[in-house]
């Protein structure tokens, strides 16, 4: 039988304590021996779960996708489709003119359709093996899966020299139910967040440690780059296209395979946000894989399978390089064999350690019942109906929920929270310990955890974790106390950004406050009222909707709980009705969290600020789509007539996003914004996506685009720091202003007036953005910043395609007109 060790020697020994050559060869060697002859627990003989790694898995699962009936039904119904498309255009008809007889006609043109309906039948059926073949994992030799095994050991146990660490009491819990679940041939269905790469190693490691049978993993087809992406696959990769909602056949493969998978029992992971995060939180769940997994229950294909969410932290995250230069604006490079060997300097690199946290397993079944019945009689649960919709963004937000309920707080992340909440350059190694400490007490607080470091003091933690960011955190010596102060702002917001969901509600809450505790005065004059605080708040909740994930109570509850909170922790008072001590009337700092320098109220307003920059940023880039004067009938590129007559001004959403990004840095280096990390993508393309759920903006969808535009924004002025131009892409979606939000321009001038509903609504959000020594708000700020934004909207507008002609009427010029090229190579600079 196969040998379980204890979760305690699974990850004080082979993880943790990985044999190196250069340190113990002979052991190292006996290791590579003892998994190539699969001794004891390596050699995965019986693990918990159904049958894989056996030759012939391969070609059984794909005779199993093959002969879905699902998938036979849509082959079937797809070659329906066109062989009557084929008779409608006249194309089975030639020649049936010469035939004698009706019947005779009529016989010979149903031997033509079925003749042609089987060559399509053989056509598809030979479409659908090759995706097939490039899609489904091959765990075919177990020869291999040990040497993989031993192989992403050594490099995940040098990159991370403190190791894998999960909690016994979750590892014993994932073996009981992973038993339970084989017992009965159903599916655990791992839901892990995903910040690195490194995100599919850990998982399967642990699972193979364990004993238990490794889930196919969803993957996107960038990762199946020549010899990496075969051995992926080999270990339990699914490849996928990113995008195939037009193609109903992929569709209908993928969903044959997930059925397949489920209906049998194998273990299944995908990454609930779809692709990594950039910014260290949680993205909000992406809705694909999902959407085939509800639809095998839902259909009755699969009866149940076990959801088991899972949080990996790292107290250093190999990618954040890279992430940097991708919110800056700079192009993701595709994955290749080159760049993975060139990234092998991290196995000399010490990054701390890594922590995988499972959350408590819940029956799928049992969930989506309970949902239904909370659903009101007759709700439409067909596809795209409101009802599987609502069930489908339930069942996405809990995992989310969950995943964040499990997630441990690294000391990295404390580290880099402090120091970028603090006013000052620098902070003291004494005072950097108290904060970390007070931060670890309001996490565990507010229900998180903190990474256990046992009997370690605080203060060697905290080096360690020092040690581990290196060069991100700057250090002064020949001072009285050792000083350390932020260096790369930018990447340590990526570790702040971990912590931040535990304190969301109470960010919001404090920005709300700061809109009246920034005009000063003595303490009688920093009194917030009730109503104006709710106001602001459920601004700022509406705001951040899609960038956060809050409580589900509602915001009433949730922002009495939240000032009750903030009241016991002395950061408030409160005053109440005297009438009604239930009632909340005003709230204003308490005078112990003035006497301490609003450190604590501070440290809420530094989480949430450059997040509203950001947000306020993107509305101010949306001020810059209000169309030149002359052009209020013209069109942003060769549009149909209809469109024309509507006289729309459409522009690229890259081309959009990209002119807010460089607005963004003119602004920071202008002193105009106080956060160079408000101009990443992710945090614009999230308030722009907010904008057209609140109709600021109209969309079109790719399906209705016109040709091609430029993608990418260059100013014509070659001494402006901007993007280096690209040949232009396909194009995305295009945006423009709802004429309801649109504000007025001079008629003299040309000039963008100040005011209106889209400028009262930048406004609100400015409200809450920090003020300090470098920046006020003034009306020579809005002045000077409207008018930079005016430019640049109408060098946005020149490069689509439009132009003002003499007397000013709207001219039509070719694709790319306004552009200029520019040499010089892309880079990122702060």
């Amino acid at each position: 039988m196969y040998a379980h060790p204890s979760p305690v020697d699974l990850w004080d020994k082979p993880l943790t304590s990985s044999s190196q050559f250069r340190d113990a060869p002979f052991e190292f060697l006996r290791e590579i021996s003892r998994h190539y002859s699969g001794s004891g627990w390596r050699a995965y003989d019986n693990p918990i779960g159904q049958p894989v790694f056996y030759s012939g898995f391969t070609e059984n699962m794909k005779n199993q996708i093959m002969k879905s009936p699902f998938l036979r039904a849509r082959i079937l119904d797809l070659a329906q489709k066109r062989v009557e498309m084929d008779f409608k255009e006249g194309m089975l008809s030639g020649g049936i003119e010469k035939i004698k007889g009706e019947q005779e006609k009529e016989e010979e043109l149903l031997k033509r359709k079925n003749r042609r309906q089987a060559e399509l039948l053989a056509s598809l059926e030979e479409v659908v093996s090759r995706d097939i073949d490039g899609m489904i994992c091959k765990m075919e030799n177990k020869k291999f899966i040990r040497a993989a095994y031993f192989l992403a050991m050594q490099v995940l146990a040098r990159t991370y020299h403190q190791g894998v660490h999960v909690s016994t009491e979750e590892v014993l819990r994932l073996r009981h139910i992973a038993q339970l679940a084989a017992s009965k041939k159903q599916s655990l269905i791992f839901l892990p967040c995903h910040r690195s790469h490194i995100d599919y190693v850990s998982l399967q490691l642990i699972c193979y440690r364990l004993g238990i049978v490794l889930p196919t993993v969803v993957a996107g087809d960038n990762l199946n780059f020549p010899v990496v992406g075969q051995f992926l696959q080999n270990a339990g990769a699914f490849y996928i296209r990113r995008s195939f909602s037009r193609d109903s056949l992929y569709g209908a493969t993928v969903q044959a395979y997930v059925d397949a998978l489920l209906s049998q029992g194998f273990n299944f992971e995908c990454f609930i946000e779809g692709g990594r995060s950039r910014t260290g939180k949680l993205l909000p769940p992406k809705f694909g894989i999902l959407s085939f997994i509800l639809d095998s229950m839902l259909s009755g294909r699969v009866e149940d399978s076990y959801v088991i969410p899972v949080s990996t932290q790292y107290d250093k995250v190999i990618e954040t390089e890279a992430y940097v230069n991708e919110l800056l604006g700079l192009p993701k490079r595709r994955e290749n064999l080159i760049d993975f060997l060139n990234s092998s300097k991290v196995l000399s690199l010490k990054m701390g350690r890594v922590d995988v946290r499972f959350g408590r397993p819940w029956s799928l079944r049992e969930f989506i019942n309970t949902q239904m019945s909370k659903l009101p009689p007759r709700m439409d649960m067909g596809e795209g109906g409101p009802g599987r919709v609502k069930l489908l963004r339930t069942l996405g937000y809990k995992v989310l929920a969950d995943i964040n309920a499990v997630s441990v707080v690294m000391p990295t992340s404390l580290i880099g929270t402090i120091l970028l909440t603090l006013r000052g350059r620098g902070v003291g190694m004494r005072e950097l310990v108290r904060r970390i400490e007070w931060l670890s007490e309001r996490i565990t607080a507010k229900g998180g955890r903190v990474a256990d470091f046992g009997r370690i003091g605080t203060e060697t933690v905290v080096e360690r974790g020092l040690e581990v960011l290196g060069e991100l955190v700057g250090r002064v010596e020949g001072l009285a106390e050792e000083t350390f102060y932020a260096v790369d702002r930018f990447q340590l917001s990526f570790y702040r950004n971990m912590v931040i969901h535990l304190f969301i509600s109470e960010a919001i809450v404090a920005a709300a406050m700061y809109t009246r505790i920034k005009q000063g005065g003595g303490p009688a004059l920093q009194i917030v009222p009730y109503g104006v605080l709710f106001e602001q708040v459920d601004f700022l909740s509406s705001l951040f909707r899609g960038e956060f994930v809050f409580p589900s109570e509602g915001i009433k509850a949730n922002l009495q709980r939240t000032l009750t909170g903030l009241e016991s922790d002395g950061v408030i008072t409160i005053d109440r009705s005297d009438e009604d001590l239930s009632k909340i009337t005003a709230v204003q700092l308490s005078p112990l969290e003035r006497d301490s320098g609003r450190e604590n109220f501070d440290f809420y307003c530094f989480l949430i600020w450059p997040f509203i920059e950001g947000s306020w940023l993107a509305g101010v880039a949306l001020i810059g789509l209000t169309p030149p004067i002359g052009t209020t009938a013209g069109v942003a590129s060769i549009a149909a007539s209809a469109e024309k007559a509507k006289g729309t001004l459409w522009v690229p959403s890259k081309a959009t996003q990209a002119m807010a990004q460089l607005l963004g840095k003119t602004l920071y280096h202008q002193g105009d914004l106080s956060y160079f990390e408000a101009v990443n993508k992710q945090t614009i393309a999230n308030a722009f996506l907010r904008f057209e759920e609140e109709g600021i903006i109209l969309v079109k969808k790719p399906d209705n685009t016109p040709p091609p535009l430029p993608g990418k924004f260059t100013p014509a002025s070659t001494t402006s720091s901007a993007l280096a131009t690209t040949p232009p892409q396909p194009t995305g979606p295009l945006y423009r202003l709802n004429p309801e939000w649109q504000p007025s321009r001079d008629p003299s001038t040309g000039a963008i007036i100040p005011e209106g509903r889209l400028w009262d609504f930048v406004e609100n959000i400015a409200r809450s953005r920090r003020e300090g020594k470098n920046r006020r708000d003034g009306k020579t700020v809005s002045k000077r910043v409207v008018g930079l934004v005016g430019e640049l909207g109408e060098m946005l507008f020149k490069q689509s395609g439009v132009v003002v002609g003499e007397g000013g009427e709207t001219v039509m010029v070719g694709e790319g007109a306004g552009r200029r090229k520019r040499g010089g190579r892309e880079r990122a600079r702060l």
